[in-house]
C-alpha cells in the first residue's frame, strides 16, 4: 500500500518525517502540498502526527488508476458547492439559524432527511423566487479544486452525476456552468412567483440518491469498482456504500466512519492524490 499525505500546510519536512514512521521505501511529490510514500506500513503514529499538523492521510492501493474510473458521483451542499442552499434561502427570510439549526441535525443523521427537508421547505413559504437567484449569485462558491476535479473527470471520459437532496434551481445551473452529464435533485413548487413551502414530486433523500448511482452505473455498463461517491452528510452513506470509492469531504463523523477515504484539510481536487 502507499500512504498519500497532503493538505494546505504540508511540507517537505512532513513527508520525510511520515516517511520514516511508516517505513516507507520512496517519496514522490505529487503537486505543492502532497505526497506519495510508496510501500509504506501502517503506524497508529502516522495518524496521531497526521492530526497534529492538520494533514489529511490515506493508505491507497498501488496501480489504483483514476482513469479507470467510468462515474463520479458527487453531492451538491457543502461538498461541491461550499453552502448549504436551503440555509442561505432561509437567511433571505432571517431565518438561517432555525433553518441551519435542523440541516445540522439531518447531517449528522439524527433526524430523518425527508421529515427535515419538508420541515426545512416549509419554513420558506412566501419567498420570492427572485431570491433564489440572489443565493446563487451572491452566496454560492465552488469548493476548493471543484473545477480541477471535474475537468480531470471529463478529460479522461469519466461521466459526472450530481445527486443532491438540494434544488434543482442550482443543480440545473451548475450542470451548465461546469458541464456535468446527470443531475437528480428536489423541485420547489412555486405558485405566482412565490414558493408554496412543499416540494413537487419524490424527495431526492439517501435512497434516492444511491438508487441513481446504482441505476446509472448500470446503465453505462460499470462495475463497482469503476465508481466513485464524495459527500460530506449522512444521507450520503448510501450512495457512498454504492462506489467502489467513497470519499468523505469536510464531512461528519459518522459520514467519516464509513468512508473509504476522508478529507478534512484539502480542497476537493484532493481526490485525485488518491489515485495514480
Amino acid at each position: 500500500m502507499n500512504l498519500v499525505i497532503q493538505g494546505a500546510g504540508a511540507q517537505v519536512e512532513d513527508a520525510s518525517a511520515l516517511a520514516a514512521l511508516s517505513r516507507a521505501r520512496s517519496v514522490e511529490q505529487l503537486g505543492d502540498c502532497a505526497w506519495r510514500l510508496t510501500d509504506a506500513s501502517g503506524s497508529d503514529e502516522v495518524a496521531t502526527y497526521c492530526e497534529r499538523r492538520s494533514l489529511d492521510w490515506a493508505y491507497v492501493p498501488a496501480g489504483r488508476m483514476f482513469a479507470d474510473l467510468g462515474l463520479l458521483a458527487m453531492d451538491m451542499d457543502s461538498t461541491l458547492i461550499t453552502i448549504e442552499c436551503i440555509d442561505e434561502i432561509g437567511g433571505m427570510l432571517g431565518i438561517k439559524s432555525e433553518i441551519a439549526a435542523i440541516t445540522e441535525r439531518a447531517m449528522r443523521g439524527e433526524i430523518d432527511y425527508a421529515e427535515s427537508l419538508k420541515r426545512r421547505v416549509a419554513l420558506l413559504q412566501g419567498l420570492d423566487v427572485e431570491a433564489l437567484d440572489r443565493v446563487y449569485r451572491e452566496k454560492l462558491e465552488l469548493s476548493p479544486g471543484a473545477e480541477r476535479l471535474v475537468k480531470q473527470a471529463q478529460d479522461l471520459g469519466i461521466r459526472t452525476l450530481l445527486v443532491s437532496g438540494g434544488f434543482t434551481f442550482f443543480t440545473e445551473r451548475l450542470k451548465d456552468r461546469l458541464r456535468l452529464d446527470y443531475t437528480l435533485s428536489n423541485v420547489l413548487e412555486v405558485e405566482g412567483g412565490k414558493l408554496t413551502g412543499c416540494v413537487t414530486g419524490s424527495i431526492v433523500d439517501a435512497s434516492a440518491k444511491a438508487a441513481r448511482l446504482v441505476e446509472l452505473a448500470g446503465t453505462l455498463g460499470l462495475r463497482k469498482d469503476q465508481t466513485l461517491a464524495i459527500g460530506d452528510g449522512a444521507n450520503d452513506v448510501p450512495m457512498m456504500a454504492e462506489a467502489g470509492v467513497s470519499v468523505a469531504y469536510h464531512a461528519k463523523p459518522v459520514v467519516r466512519a464509513k468512508a473509504t477515504h476522508a478529507l478534512n484539510h484539502s480542497g476537493l481536487d484532493g481526490v485525485l492524490h488518491l489515485f495514480e
